[in-house]
Order: C-alpha cells, then structure tokens, then sequence
C-alpha cells in the first residue's frame, strides 16, 4: 500500500504531456470573434486572432498521430485543420474590402476588374504567417544572446507580434 502512494506521489512531481483537443475550444474562439465583431472590433484583428489560434492547432494536432498512413500527412494535415478552423467563422463575419487592377487603361476595359476580399480571410492569413514565423524569431533572438532564453519567450513573442500587428490594422486600416 505504501508503495502505491510513492508511485502516486511521484507523477506529482513528473508529469506527462497533456495531449488533449477540445472542440469547445474551436467553438469558444468563433463565439468570441463574433461577439467581437459586435463589439467593433475590426474583422481584420478578428481574422489574425482566428489565424493565429487555428495554426496554432494545425501545428499541433499532427503530432498527435504517430503513425504515417500516406506521404506529406502532416502537411495535409495542418491545411485542413487550418481552414477547418477558418471556415466555419467566415459567414457570421462578412466585412469586405475591395481593390481594382487597371492592367489596360481606365475602369471598364476587358482586363480591368474589382475583386471583393474579405478582412476576416485576410486576417487570418496574417495571424497564421506570424505564427509560423514566431519560433523562427524566437530561434533568433537565442542566437543572439549567445543561448540564453528568457522566460516564456516563445509565447511572448508571439503575443507581442500579434498585439503588434492588431493594433497596426486596428487603427491605421
């Protein structure tokens, strides 16, 4: 009996890896970008969250499967977790912005078009590049300073840039 309280005893002070995926949490996220849409929040700082949180999860839901069933699975893994993530926000957020391309001459020609984008979608292909780059300035910054990391760096970082990049759309687009 006393040997099963050591054992016990011992997972308090080794703890495993959580490996854990809630659905709620992809919910959550889309309950409040919407509710931030309501509240004036800009659908391009709602699409960077969006995307940042939704590669986040494309980053890390691949490595839950060990086992390689076809070639590239990780790969064609993170792009549907990614816009699995991403599609299902996209119709309660529709906030477009537009742009023209004048290839030949004034607007009207055969080459000249108006194409609508959305600022959510737009967002969140700036959320996902700066979480792809973020553990790259994270690597970075420890170069630097000679492999000295700092608390909590990688998060930081990331927050920093996304913070950094939602303030600049939020009040200069």
């Amino acid at each position: 009996m006393k040997n099963k309280f050591i054992i016990a005893g011992l997972f308090l002070f080794f703890p495993a890896t959580a490996k854990a995926h809630c659905p709620l949490c992809t919910a959550g996220a889309g309950f409040l970008a919407i509710w931030a849409t309501y509240l004036g929040v800009s659908s391009y700082i709602i699409g960077i969250m969006i995307g940042a949180f939704a590669m986040a999860l494309a980053f890390w839901v691949p490595r839950i499967i060990k086992k390689k069933y076809m070639p590239y699975q990780d790969i064609f893994l993170m792009i549907i977790i990614f816009f699995s993530t991403i599609i299902p926000i996209m119709p309660f957020i529709q906030d477009y912005t537009s742009f023209n391309i004048y290839w030949f001459g004034e607007y009207g020609g055969v080459f000249n078009k108006t194409y609508m984008v959305s600022r959510f979608l737009i967002g969140s292909f700036i959320g996902a590049f700066v979480m792809f780059v973020s553990p790259y300035i994270s690597k970075k910054i420890i170069k630097i300073r000679s492999g000295k990391l700092v608390p909590y760096q990688g998060i930081l970082i990331t927050f920093f840039i996304l913070l950094t990049t939602s303030l600049l759309f939020q009040y200069s687009i």
